[in-house]
């Protein structure tokens, strides 16, 4: 008898995790999933690749099969809000596994889609609804949903919602759900913006935290290079060259920046792809089909891949551009070392970012092992002169003044100019 066993889930339920190979609940599972049964609200703290999709979709759907019943036109019994499209086709994957073989039907709407088609799928109820802020947004404008009948509300990385600036778009939505559901908030971390949404969404949450912020898991191997910007490609492919045959993530800053630096993977004779903001919905899930499948081994990305990729084969990790949230360090890293296995994730720090590694190694609590080079001394910024102007000992200034910007007449001896 496993764990999953005694939680008081339906037979139907555990069954189906048997078949899907899951014998024993991560940390965040064990801890959230009586609690979430009982129908409590629910914070839950983890960081990404703990099994938080499992802690809300195993309650969430258990609770859904006591329905008996078809939901209503248009309407939403379970609504679960995810902050980019990937995140949100990851969660969908692992709730249609969940119910499989049973009348629950799982939905998806995100942007980068057609929203005709979405509008349509949306006509005879959705039981449950994966979706990404900006998009159900539209949808509801056009009428195409209601969140009336909404009993149960996941905001899956609530703390990325945030920094992508759903804010006010998580009002809105607030404002549109019946005051009587439940309600569970993951989150990677807790900003103090959080304590705002928790207290919109949530009625006395119990509070489920089972890693520190900040912390990676154990089995990454993290390492940092000092190099300067421009050799920071011919280092990359120096790095990718010891293992041609493993999958890796390069995180890069920019969309533009990651595209070009997947055309030059690409010209030295790396099977490589990117997903940014700028790719169609279309590019980036062939991306992704791709590098799944090992036909791609490179995978070149700005922070929208940073959560929500469930690969367990990815090896390496590379922060091509190290990110100016130290937070986002720790989420790109832990695309890495999935569900037991190794990995290791490696940083290239140029002179200028040494202010962002510091952060980062701040917030993490750890001295990153150096593998070359050494920390850039800081830059200095020039002194300011003391006193209200320019430096002394210049023509037209004075000892901790200002230059003296009068011209001399012609044929005046300089008295009405100070000696400098």
């Amino acid at each position: 008898m496993t764990e999953f066993d005694m939680m008081g889930l339906p037979d139907r339920l555990t069954r189906r995790i048997k078949a899907m190979g899951l014998t024993d609940p991560t940390p965040i599972q064990s801890r959230a999933i009586p609690q979430a049964l009982d129908g409590r609200d629910v914070v839950g703290l983890a960081q990404t690749g703990t099994g938080k999709t499992l802690a809300f979709g195993l309650p969430l759907v258990a609770q859904m099969l006591e329905y008996g019943r078809k939901p209503e036109r248009q309407t939403v019994r379970g609504l679960v809000l995810a902050p980019t499209r990937e995140l949100a086709g990851q969660i969908v994957q692992n709730l249609r596994a969940l119910v499989e073989d049973t009348p629950l039907k799982v939905g998806l709407v995100v942007g980068g889609q057609s929203i005709n088609a979405q509008i349509k799928r949306l006509e005879r109820g959705t039981d449950i609804l994966v979706a990404t802020p900006g998009r159900l947004i539209d949808l509801m404008d056009r009428k195409a949903l209601r969140l009336d009948q909404t009993a149960f509300l996941v905001l899956d990385e609530a703390d990325q919602m945030l920094d992508l600036g759903f804010i006010h778009a998580l009002r809105k939505i607030a404002g549109m759900l019946p005051s009587e559901r439940q309600t569970m908030l993951f989150s990677a971390t807790m900003p103090k913006q959080m304590n705002e949404i928790a207290q919109s969404y949530l009625t006395h949450p119990v509070r489920v935290e089972v890693s520190p912020p900040g912390k990676a898991a154990d089995k990454i191997t993290q390492a940092v290079h000092f190099v300067a910007k421009a050799e920071k490609t011919n280092l990359l492919i120096e790095l990718l060259d010891a293992h041609r045959d493993e999958r890796a993530i390069v995180f890069g800053r920019t969309k533009h920046g990651s595209e070009k630096l997947m055309k030059l993977l690409e010209k030295a004779g790396y099977a490589a792809a990117s997903i940014h903001g700028n790719k169609s919905q279309g590019q980036r899930d062939r991306a992704l089909k791709a590098f799944k499948s090992g036909e791609i081994k490179v995978l070149v990305a700005t922070d929208v891949a940073a959560r929500g990729l469930d690969i367990p084969d990815v090896k390496h990790v590379y922060n091509y551009d190290l990110p100016n949230v130290p937070d986002s360090y720790v989420h790109r890293i832990g695309r890495t070392a999935r569900a037991g296995k190794d990995g290791a994730a490696i940083a290239f720090c140029a002179p200028d970012e040494m202010g962002e590694l510091k952060a980062i190694q701040k917030v993490m609590g750890i001295s990153i092992p150096v593998a070359s080079g050494r920390p850039w001394e800081p830059i200095q910024a020039p002194a300011k002169p003391k006193g209200r102007g320019g430096p002394a000992g210049k023509p037209g200034g004075k000892p901790g003044g200002r230059p003296n910007r009068r011209r001399r007449r012609p044929g005046r001896s300089g008295s009405g100019a100070k000696a400098a």
